[in-house]
């Protein structure tokens, strides 16, 4: 004799709520990948583009990010920070910024030159990795920020030398005394001054989004198998 489904309905409309749930989730996550996607295409396209030769607009930030820029002026050498806790392959270092006058710009714009490793005995001691003299070219990527890492107690403001945590564009142009551009440019190219120059990729996290959206189609796949499963067994357990 075959086995019965039995019917109820506080099981299905619970089933319901979690398949749905679980559907509109994965779908959201699923969209989000397809975002970051696209994004990475125009990252893409947009480092291969010929090199801006000035600094584009601050309100252009979401259309030149990620754009090659070659400029020439002069690095301001006593406004060098440092930002810590930016390890490199498993070593502890600092990012190094400068401040860069590019010629014939009303602001100035922070490069970040690259990477040094820190002291292990002496954490206060900095890098001695000065930028070139004189009227200089760099090349590099536009960035809309330095990266940031978390901050541990408040912030200590900008000044000729420090070791920061996080770069505060704002609060570095009342220091400076000098208008900024909002970019952050990524210096590359062959430079002799010690630095590294191997920037991470920016991570937007496509496959964790992919990950997650195969989890929550899981999860309603599984309410709506439950369902079925317990629906059998009740009406199995009906009949004996």
């Amino acid at each position: 004799m075959p086995t019965r489904f039995r019917f109820r309905i506080i099981p299905f409309c619970a089933m319901l709520i979690v398949a749905a749930a679980g559907i509109a989730l994965g779908q959201w996550q699923t969209h989000r990948a397809q975002e970051k996607q696209a994004l990475q295409a125009r990252m893409q396209a947009r480092a291969a583009e010929a090199p801006l030769s000035a600094l584009p607009p601050d309100d252009q930030s979401l259309q030149d990010e990620f754009r090659q820029v070659s400029l020439r002026g002069q690095f301001i050498p006593q406004w060098t920070l440092y930002l810590e806790n930016r390890p490199h392959q498993g070593a502890v270092g600092f990012h190094v910024l400068t401040l860069f006058k590019p010629e014939g710009s009303a602001q100035a714009v922070v490069v970040a030159r690259g990477w040094a490793p820190r002291d292990a005995v002496d954490r206060t001691r900095v890098p001695q990795s000065p930028p070139p003299q004189g009227t200089t070219e760099v090349q590099g990527l536009l960035r809309r920020d330095a990266g940031h890492v978390l901050q541990l107690g408040q912030a200590d403001a900008p000044r000729p030398g420090a070791i920061l945590q996080n770069l505060d564009l704002a609060a570095l142009a009342q220091a400076s005394g000098m208008p900024l551009s909002g970019f952050v440019i990524e210096q590359g190219g062959d430079v002799s001054d010690g630095l590294l120059r191997d920037w991470p990729a920016p991570s937007l996290g496509i496959d964790r989004h992919r990950g997650y959206a195969v989890q929550w189609y899981a999860l309603a796949a599984m309410a709506v198998l439950f369902f079925i499963v317990t629906g059998f067994r009740r009406g199995r357990n009906d009949k004996t």
